[in-house]
């Protein structure tokens, strides 16, 4: 067996700290041009050199998406985009369109060429066709099942790497190939601009009763018709080694760094544990709670067992348990300090995941603010709080609280 790649995403500096901090294999984000996320902070030329050093220094790779559509003449800057991007030091480049693949070849020959899932990649011989164009790796379609990934693995060379997600939010649309938001909203979707009108809850209206509403219904439950659920395969990383995966990647780029810390953190120990004992593995308990500590729709395993992941109908929102109150810059002994996020109290029970490491609880037993004065709470968000604990935190946890609404 290959132990396969955790493959973390990055929208911007923050978030790629976290993901090399928290133990991912290799970064995916964007510079300034086309990305599929424009949501993203994403990364400016010198922003983009800094990412490569700093990855590199802790011997994680850079994935740049270079997967839009370009249209007529955004081709023009496409050379000077892949000469610089080959100049900051990224290790490969996850590319949708032949023509972009052919530039990459020529302006830049010494970055991997990475298949995007914009591609649609869904059998043996588009992978094959496009390992023989140059290709090291495929980022298969989200709609295939684990047998169906099996067998394709099976009908290539075992030199071309293949990449799934294993974790994050679904497009309703295959693969990616969404036009919603750009009737809706102008804002094109295969351009990296998706206003996600698929998470919009919708109604009906008669012509001739303007402003009277009918529910539109996909069953009694709600209206949030195309509200696909999120995807989670932690509990099934035996199943995905088994079926010749080499990257396990986590959906993301526009999330926080609270996301991509507590999510690249489980994926990690989860592939960890299992390669260290494959004939007895189980998925420890705390691994499988880390996923229910962010925000996320009904997670469910997208059409790894055949079928589809199915749609949210009840409500658009998040399932929320915890929430971040604070990250810790530094430590010594008990005594932390820290930079606030959401309000809490002296004497809360506190929940820390510390980098590669797992959660465990505290207790804030007293926090100082700036001026040296002791406080009860912590209200202002970015506030540099020193706080004393019960137990030494170390450097760059994450420090959270449950919410009081949960058993």
């Amino acid at each position: 067996m290959t132990k396969p790649e955790v493959l973390a995403p990055a929208g911007d500096m923050e978030c790629l700290q976290s993901a090399v901090r928290y133990g991912a294999d290799a970064v995916f984000l964007a510079g300034k041009q086309f990305g599929m996320r424009t949501a993203s902070k994403n990364f400016s030329d010198d922003d983009l050199k800094q990412a490569c050093s700093f990855a590199h220094n802790n011997n994680v790779k850079v994935h740049l998406t270079c997967n839009t559509l370009p249209r007529g003449d955004e081709t023009d800057s496409l050379p000077d985009f892949l000469m610089m991007a080959r100049d900051a030091g990224v290790d490969a480049f996850i590319i949708a369109d032949i023509g972009v693949m052919e530039l990459a070849k020529k302006y830049a020959p010494g970055v991997a060429l990475h298949v995007s899932t914009q591609a649609g990649v869904t059998n043996h011989l588009t992978a094959n066709a496009l390992y023989n164009l140059g290709a090291s790796r495929v980022v298969l379609a989200r709609e295939l099942s684990l047998d169906e990934i099996e067998n394709l693995r099976a009908k290539t060379p075992r030199e071309l790497e293949i990449e799934t997600f294993v974790h994050g939010a679904m497009c309703v649309s295959f693969s990616g190939r969404c036009l919603i938001s750009s009737y809706m909203t102008g804002r094109d979707a295969n351009r990296g601009d998706c206003a996600q009108p698929c998470r919009w809850k919708y109604h009906l209206f008669e012509e001739n009763r303007e402003g009277q509403f009918f529910p539109v219904e996909e069953d009694s439950g709600g209206t949030f018709l195309y509200n696909s659920r999120d995807l989670c395969m932690i509990e099934h990383i035996p199943e995905l080694v088994s079926a010749g995966i080499s990257s396990f990647k986590i959906e993301g780029r526009a999330k926080s760094s609270y996301y991509v810390s507590v999510i690249t953190n489980a994926y990690r120990h989860a592939v960890d544990a299992y390669f260290e004992n494959p004939d007895g593995f189980a998925l420890p308990d705390w691994i499988r709670e880390e996923t229910e500590k962010i925000s996320h729709r009904e997670y469910n395993t997208g059409f790894f067992f055949g079928g589809e992941p199915g749609q949210v109908t009840s409500n658009g929102g998040y399932i929320r348990h915890y929430d971040v109150v604070a990250f810790c810059e530094g430590s010594r002994g008990k005594v932390c300090d820290i930079t606030q996020r959401n309000k809490f109290l002296t004497g809360d029970i506190l929940d820390v995941l510390p980098p590669g490491g797992v959660p465990f609880n505290t207790v804030c037993k007293m926090l100082i603010n700036s001026d040296g004065d002791e406080v009860e709470s912590a209200p202002h968000a970015m506030e540099k709080l020193t706080m004393i604990t019960d137990t030494h935190i170390p450097a760059g946890s994450v420090i959270r609280k449950k919410r009081i609404t949960d058993n």
